[in-house]
């Protein structure tokens, strides 16, 4: 018999100021693994860097191996909405090459920023931030 890989999918979120990768089944519904930036660093500026988030992504990828995820489907999302950057922070990259390196297969990368369907609208008033 063939080996059976399990899949799960790794839930990152990346904003400016923390990166956050969130293990779980491939339903969604049960929390394999998590950890953050924030977890990983003592300074609160190292929080968003790609540093942190390689340390975090591997803390989350060991626990998650050790459940028995061999291959995951990566979903990252930035802050987005309605007046938050839709770009993720810089931690997202290397939280991605953090997981693969750890040895899981990586499906399908997909972005699941939330974009607004224009709703409130955004500050800075008529003539924009002025610096």
């Amino acid at each position: 018999m063939a080996y059976q890989e399990r899949w799960g999918i790794a839930h990152i979120y990346a904003s400016y100021n923390n990166t956050i990768i969130h293990i779980t089944d491939i339903t969604g519904s049960e929390t394999i693994s998590k950890a953050s930036g924030g977890m990983v660093v003592k300074s609160h500026r190292m929080e968003s860097s790609p540093t942190a988030a390689m340390v975090a992504a591997k803390r989350a990828a060991e626990t998650a191996r050790e459940k028995g995820i061999s291959a995951i489907h990566v979903k990252i999302r930035a802050a987005g909405g309605h007046n938050r950057p839709s770009n993720p922070g810089p931690g997202a990259q290397a939280a991605i090459r953090a997981l693969s390196r750890m040895g899981l297969r990586i499906g399908i990368i997909e972005d699941v920023t939330p974009l607004p369907h224009d709703g409130c609208r955004k500050k800075g008033g008529r003539r924009g931030r002025r610096v």
